[in-house]
């Protein structure tokens, strides 16, 4: 099972004070600007989003689909597929994607510590 690149996604009281945090520990601009309230950012193949005002807690975020540069791979599994073989191992979701759909779609599993993990397809 392939889950794609990952990133942690961070919830963040001032994005403007984060943003400069991280790009003082050798972080650049990967997506967004924050006007947004959200960006991302890259130091080497590590990824890290932040978020401010959108969720509750960090969490653990995989793109199926997509390498570390956001590019699309010529090979993936869809995100439906991912998600009926992990309700076969007996897992619950917290939110699930739409069967009957195709392309960019997404779902969440949260943990046993209470950690959420976002399965998010863009492509």
């Amino acid at each position: 099972m392939q889950l794609g690149a990952f990133s942690i996604s961070l919830t963040v009281k001032d994005i403007r004070k984060s943003k400069a945090f991280y790009e003082g520990l050798g972080f650049s601009d990967m997506g967004g600007t924050g006007d947004e309230d959200w960006v991302i950012l890259k130091n080497g193949d590590t990824v890290i989003g932040l978020f401010q005002g959108m969720f509750e807690k960090n969490m653990l975020t995989f793109n199926p689909g997509w390498n570390q540069n956001a590019e699309k791979l010529a090979e993936f599994q869809d995100i439906r597929s991912l998600q009926d073989d992990l309700k076969a191992k007996g897992y619950q979701f917290a939110a699930e994607a739409d069967p009957s759909t195709s392309g960019p779609a997404s779902f969440m599993l949260v943990d046993p510590d209470g950690n959420p993990v976002l399965i998010d397809q863009h492509v």
